[in-house]
């Protein structure tokens, strides 16, 4: 199984972007996680036809936060995903969110823009980043979770 993860996409309305990015990095994927601030319920449509789940973000507008849950789990195989956008000051985050979730095999967040990919106490830790990087003065980025006798991810540069 292959999943597309994205998050902090901060659009008020789709994009051409947003568009180039999915058909060109995500294409090809069993269905797309978004950690959030996605900002307003139009980006969604970018999504039309997809598998995707969702979570809100701090910077989303109250439908968007009606619509959508703050953090949820998905089964995907025999696996478990933690799904959750964080809050507050990126130091530490892994900590904050690892509390919001019980016997998962990976959390998948976004909110700092800063891509993770690393295992601590056997739970994969994944941030894709951002749409577009400007606090960390890097391109944007999204990922990919393969699926297979165990969960990997890889953090893939948009151009």
């Amino acid at each position: 199984m292959k999943i597309g993860v994205i998050s902090d996409t901060h659009l008020t309305s789709v994009s051409d972007e947003l568009r180039r990015i999915i058909e060109t990095y995500l294409k090809d994927t069993d269905m797309i996680l978004h950690a959030g601030d996605i900002v307003e319920s139009e980006v969604l449509k970018a999504f039309k036809g997809i598998d995707l789940k969702a979570v809100h973000g701090n910077m989303d507008s109250p439908e968007i936060k009606r619509n959508l849950p703050s953090k949820r789990v998905i089964r995907a195989g025999r696996f478990a995903i933690g799904l959750i956008h964080g809050r507050g000051q990126p130091i530490g985050m892994e900590r904050k969110i690892r509390r919001e979730f019980e016997d998962v095999d990976c959390i998948v967040f976004g909110h700092t823009h800063c891509p993770t990919n690393r295992l601590i106490d056997g739970v994969l830790f994944f941030n894709p980043g951002a749409l577009k990087n400007r606090w960390y003065d890097r391109g944007g980025s999204v990922g990919i979770l393969d699926l297979n006798d165990k969960i990997k991810g890889r953090i893939i540069k948009v151009q």
